[in-house]
This record gives C-alpha cells, sequence and structure tokens, in this order.
C-alpha cells in the first residue's frame, strides 16, 4: 500500500520531538500502522529551523494553508496552538478531505463541537490525545479502554507547572512568587504563566475529558476556574499538619442535577496516591462504576512524551483509513446523536467539603461566634485546628475542616464570618476530596 502521507504545521518543541520520534522507531511505528507513514511537508514560518530539524528530508514551506490544501496529503498535524490561525487550519483541513491530528487543548475545549460536527460531515477523523496529560494515553483509556463503564468522576493533576510550584512551596516552605521564579528559571513555567497558574489551561484538559467522560458537548465556558496565585505557604502547612496535601485540581462529576466542571486548589488526604505526585508529573483518577478507581500517570508535557501521544494517533488514523466510517471510534465516545443535553453546574451548587481558614482575636467567644454561623448554614465541622498565638500577639489562626456542604452555603457562612468584629481579614477557602 502506498505511504500515508503527513502535513506537519508547526515544527517548535512537539513538532520537532515528532518527527525525531518517528524516524528513530520509524520501523517499529510501520509494524504497529500495517501502512507507512511519512511526514512530507513541513510548515512553519522559522523555515531555517525547520531545515535544521528535518535535515532535508522532508519539504518547507511558510505557508501552512498550502498545506492542508494539498491533494497529496493525508493527514494534517497541527502543532501551532492558540484558537485563531489553527482553528482556520483545521476546519481547512475537514474541508479538503484530510484527517486531522492535533496537540491544542485550547482549540479542542473552545471550538471542539464545531471542528467535530465538520469533521462528522466531511466523514474524516479528528485525533487529539495530545491535548491532554501529554504522554498520558488518558483519551484513549476513556473512549476505548472504558467504554462498558458509567463513569463517575474524573479528578486531575494536569497542569505540571502548577503542581511543581505546589510541590516546592510544600517541600521547601517557600511563598509562591518565589517558587514562581524558580519553575520560569528551569523552563516550566513561561514569562507569562497566567494559563498556567490561574487554573485555565487545567481547564481547557478538564473540558475534553468531560466531554468524553459522560458524552456530552464541549462546555469550557461553563467551568468553574480557580488558580493557585492566591495561596499562601502557611495553608499548605496547615494542611500537611492535618494530614492533607494541597494540589490544583481538574474535577468533573456525574452528580444527580449535572455535571460538575470546576478547577481548584483541593486538600487530598495524603496517604492517596495521587497527593503524593510531585514536580511537573500528571495523574489522573477515572472512577467507573465497574472498574473502581483508575489511575493513570506519566509525563503531562515535553518534547517526545507528547510526540508519543501525537504518533499514537497517526498510527490509530492510518488503521482506521480503511475502516466504514460509521464504525470508527466517535470524537467524544458517544454516537453524534446521543450527546447528553446534562447541563453544568454552576459552582454554588456543587457539593464537597472545605478547608477554612479565619485569622482572628485570640479572645473568649470568637470560635463560638464562627461555629454558630456555620450551623445556621447547616454546615458540619469535621475537624478544627486552633493555633496559639505568637509572644505578644492578640491574633491567631482557626482551621476548620467541613463535611460536605453545597457551595451556596459556605458561601453566605464566610461572608457572615468576615463581618464580625473579632475576624480579621478575608477567610482563606479551599475544597476538600477523599477521591476514594
Amino acid at each position: 500500500m502506498k505511504p500515508i502521507r503527513i502535513g506537519l504545521l508547526g515544527i517548535g518543541t512537539v513538532g520537532g520531538g515528532t518527527f525525531a520520534v518517528l524516524e528513530r522507531n520509524h520501523a517499529e511505528i510501520v509494524r504497529r500502522a500495517g501502512r507507512d507513514l511519512v511526514i512530507s511537508v513541513v510548515a512553519d514560518k522559522d523555515q531555517a529551523r525547520a531545515r535544521q530539524v528535518t535535515g532535508g528530508r522532508a519539504r518547507i514551506t511558510d505557508d501552512a494553508f498550502s498545506v492542508v490544501r494539498d491533494p497529496d496529503i493525508d493527514i494534517v498535524v497541527e502543532l501551532i496552538g492558540g484558537y485563531g490561525v489553527a482553528r482556520e487550519l483545521v476546519l481547512a483541513a475537514i474541508a479538503n478531505g484530510k484527517h486531522v491530528v492535533t496537540a491544542n487543548k485550547a482549540l479542542m475545549a473552545t471550538h471542539g463541537n464545531e471542528i467535530f460536527a465538520a469533521a462528522h460531515k466531511q466523514n474524516v477523523v479528528v485525533a487529539f490525545e495530545a491535548a491532554v496529560a501529554g504522554g498520558v494515553p488518558i483519551i484513549k483509556a476513556l473512549r476505548e479502554g472504558l467504554t462498558a463503564n458509567r463513569i463517575q468522576w474524573i479528578a486531575g493533576i494536569i497542569n505540571g507547572t502548577s503542581n511543581f510550584i505546589l510541590s516546592e512551596m510544600r517541600a521547601k516552605g517557600h511563598d509562591f512568587a518565589t517558587v514562581l521564579k524558580e519553575a520560569q528559571k528551569r523552563g516550566y513555567a513561561e514569562a507569562d504563566p497566567t494559563f498556567d497558574i490561574e487554573g485555565i489551561d487545567a481547564a481547557h484538559k478538564l473540558t475534553i475529558m468531560s466531554a468524553i467522560g459522560f458524552g456530552i458537548p464541549m462546555q469550557f465556558d461553563k467551568a468553574s476556574i480557580e488558580g493557585i496565585s492566591k495561596l499562601e505557604a502557611i495553608d499548605i502547612k496547615y494542611a500537611e499538619d492535618m494530614g492533607y496535601r494541597i494540589k490544583l485540581l481538574g474535577i468533573t462529576r456525574r452528580a444527580a442535577n449535572g455535571i460538575e466542571l470546576r478547577v481548584h486548589p483541593t486538600l487530598i488526604p495524603s496517604k492517596r496516591l495521587i497527593a503524593n505526585v510531585e514536580g511537573v508529573m500528571n495523574a489522573i483518577l477515572v472512577k467507573g462504576d465497574a472498574v473502581g478507581p483508575t489511575l493513570y500517570y506519566g509525563a503531562g508535557a515535553g518534547a517526545e512524551p507528547t510526540a508519543s501521544a501525537v504518533i499514537a494517533d497517526l498510527v490509530d488514523v492510518a488503521r482506521m483509513l480503511t475502516a466504514d466510517p460509521h464504525h470508527r471510534v466517535p470524537h467524544l465516545a458517544f454516537q453524534p446523536d446521543q450527546l447528553s443535553s446534562d447541563p453544568i453546574l454552576p459552582m454554588r451548587e456543587v457539593e464537597t467539603a472545605y478547608y477554612l481558614r479565619m485569622h482572628v482575636l485570640d479572645q473568649p467567644g470568637v470560635l463560638a461566634d464562627i461555629t454558630r454561623i456555620m450551623a445556621d448554614h447547616t454546615i458540619s465541622i469535621d475537624a478544627m485546628l486552633q493555633k496559639e498565638p505568637a509572644e505578644g500577639e492578640d491574633q491567631t489562626d482557626i482551621i476548620l475542616l467541613t463535611h460536605l456542604t453545597q457551595e451556596m452555603n459556605v458561601d453566605d457562612a464566610i461572608a457572615k464570618i468576615e463581618a464580625l468584629s473579632t475576624v480579621k481579614g478575608k477567610v482563606v477557602r479551599l475544597r476538600l476530596e477523599d477521591l476514594s
């Protein structure tokens, strides 16, 4: 059979890794695909870099649109990133009957519904394993390996930058700003780290997993997102003292009246495996009704780990080229006409447990006032820690862990507590998940 010809759009970190791995493991990959896979053209604005990476083994152009229109190209690999030109290129490739492989989580989370509809109409495949958790094959697990299950919840550490920062804050006791500078120095954080530290990158990935897990459309605009930039080292220490670790988690859960879709710093019991995932590594827990909890762990970014996922998608597309389009694995696991209309719940309706830290005057009656407000809002206290004030100080910290309650109850209680004259400053609120 003739080789499958690939047009590679973008040969930066991931594109260069894809070219290198495909070349190095070419014989093994061909044995698995059953067809030869050849990157025949590379589009990149930096043509000199492209020539250096490819060593003359592919045609180079700076016109990506010429690649998606090329009749000799079977699969377009989009590794440019972003929302704008990447969307135009992917839709143009689909319109020209090309299959698409992408690592672009932002594109899929925000425009996935439009892209899948176009692909379904043209009977082509859009593969996006590399868009979530780098080299960890979580998309394939959700779409195929766990097909027999009704997925109950998914919870993951899906941003390596934030996990590195939290790991270093816990291990060294440093504050957020200090560790962020270290992450940038090591190349783990961008010069503008907003997408990573404010939870946006994680929410893109969670949106994709939620759609596949629950058979719903992509709904990134309805995700509740809270990052780690306001997290203080003292809360990491207090959590540790009480047997918990703080991680930035993406959590999506099937509830009675809808689907939870949320990213936020979360206390996890330190005995849980996911609580011990450190540095830039990713880990995702998926709980199915039949299989129970399953854990997927590995490198969530980097040239060759992400290239591993890109090439796995290329092999899948190669295998599917001879399949009846109606018998391919659906993009979001469920048949396109079987997607659910279950709503995404607003955060105020989500039920979870909480860590609350209050800085208060050290005087009688303060704790009684706080617990009365909690009881008035039907919030049950699971554990409490009251610190001794430093010598010569008249203020201290009270830390409360709650049982399960709705976020709206906690919001309203916090407003009442902050209005007390004995409570100084804002109440620190973090969510708590057992993940068992």
